[in-house]
């Protein structure tokens, strides 16, 4: 079986960051499907430019090109039919496609004013600098300093957005039921991403969403535990 999975890293190859490319590998390791690495960083466009796209994650199955994570999700699920589904059938499908937007938008969206300025840290001096000036220019030409100075303050908002993952916990111990799926992955991503990247504390210790993500951490033999990251 070929595959092989381009994912963001930075100064360290074996420390990939992308909340989106995280999906993409706990998606794998649900299938108990096993990719080639292959580290790409923000400035080396070209490298997967013939593949169809200027950002990843990108997944080649025997060379044919998967792009973004959703996608990339439904090839596996299609593709690999004889695996453990990541949806549990076309009702998990239909959800997980909603939770992939409120992935997006509430927990991607929400955690990045709050780790902005740590990210350059994690990079080379040529990505550190198109980093900076390509975020600095979404957030109308505010500096990554600006953008993630009020983050404490910010913070107490985030996890209050957080309340409807609570509120599931009560009586599951993962989004997708009594064992995880792919809407797991989805919100999993995200926080993944911030312990990578950033030391900032985004979950105190006795609030039910760290421990979902503590046993996200060991999944698969803590696969996610072992990557590089913060003691948050």
């Amino acid at each position: 079986m070929s595959l092989k999975l381009y994912e963001l890293v930075g100064t360290d190859p074996a420390r990939a960051f992308s909340p989106y490319c995280w999906r993409t590998r706990m998606a794998l390791a649900h299938k108990g499907l096993a990719a080639e690495s292959l580290p790409w960083r923000f400035t080396e466009k070209s490298a997967i430019a013939p593949h169809g796209s200027e950002k990843v994650p990108v997944l080649l199955h025997h060379e044919r090109a998967v792009v973004d994570s959703w996608t990339i999700a439904n090839y596996l699920e299609d593709h690999f039919p004889d695996r453990p589904s990541l949806f549990g059938g076309e009702g998990g499908r239909a959800m997980a496609r909603m939770i992939n937007a409120w992935g997006d938008i509430a927990i991607v969206g929400g955690i990045f004013p709050l780790i902005i300025a740590d990210i350059p840290n994690n990079l080379n001096e040529v990505d550190a600098a198109y980093f900076r000036k390509s975020r600095e220019a979404r957030f109308g030409g505010k500096t990554l300093e600006e953008i993630m100075a009020g983050r404490d303050a910010g913070v107490v908002a985030f996890r209050k957005s957080l309340e409807i993952m609570r509120q599931t916990f009560k009586t599951q111990p993962f989004l997708g039921g009594q064992a995880p799926n792919y809407a797991d992955y989805i919100v999993f991503g995200g926080f993944q991403w911030a312990r990578v990247v950033s030391p900032f504390k985004l979950l105190e210790a006795d609030d039910p969403v760290y421990a979902w993500r503590e046993r996200l951490l060991d999944a698969f033999d803590g696969m996610a535990r072992k990557s590089p990251g913060h003691p948050v």
